[in-house]
């Protein structure tokens, strides 16, 4: 297991504090009435702020429960998870999938960091092998890490950014979609939506990312 160093994620955890406080509370107080082990968040488009959602969600959940909790980055992107907190060269999920024996190898792609209160599971290296990965190979790593830890949170592909976020979307026992707020199109989250709700997803609720307050946060309380 890996340590990172904290200056790798200081402007990622200024960036978390800033996720509307209501919405991931009333969303982990749900996931704990409903006993999930997998939540998965995913965005209809990229752009909407996934990464910082599910690592607020995180810190949220560690927080609210007992037992260890994982942030998996399942989300192929050059500003994903792993590529902002200097992890996109370490072994991870794909490592993970196209071993035999994932068991054996998670000590070796687990990270942790000193000011996160969780695992961290980076992305990996995708290979040739990458490509022939089924749904079979998806499920069973994701039970093994579900035996392991009381929470994982995985920060998933957009709907419309590829295929491996729905098949995620489907294993997992509860899935948040994220929108940014003024930016996505309601057409565009409804379809997105409507995906999920095909791809058998158990659509828990929705994150409101970015949201702006026009009125005192005092005043919001009184209405």
């Amino acid at each position: 297991m890996t340590m990172l160093r904290s200056e790798q994620t200081t402007l990622l955890l200024e960036q978390d504090r800033r996720v509307l406080n209501p919405s991931e509370v009333n969303l982990a107080a749900t996931l704990l009435d409903q006993n999930c082990r997998t939540l998965l968040l995913i965005a209809p488009t990229s752009g909407c702020g996934t990464t910082t959602c599910a690592l607020s969600m995180a810190r949220q959940l560690a927080g609210s429960v007992k037992g260890k909790l994982l942030l998996v980055d399942a989300g192929p992107s050059a500003t994903g998870l792993s590529s902002r907190l200097g992890m996109a060269a370490d072994r991870g999920l794909f490592e993970l999938l196209q071993s035999q024996h994932p068991e054996g190898e998670l000590r070796h792609c687990i990270q942790r960091h000193p000011e996160l209160p969780f695992d961290l599971l980076p992305l990996g290296q995708p290979s040739v092998a990458a490509g022939r990965l089924t749904a079979e190979d998806l499920q069973y790593l994701f039970d093994c890490l579900a035996a392991r830890y009381r929470f994982v949170v995985i920060d998933a592909e957009a709907v419309y950014g590829g295929s491996s976020g729905l098949i995620l979307a489907a294993m997992a026992d509860a899935v948040a979609l994220v929108v940014r707020a003024e930016e996505t199109r309601w057409e565009v989250a409804q379809a997105a939506v409507q995906r999920l709700r095909q791809a058998n997803a158990r659509l828990l609720g929705s994150v409101l990312n970015a949201r702006r307050l026009y009125l005192p946060k005092w005043l919001y309380r009184l209405l």
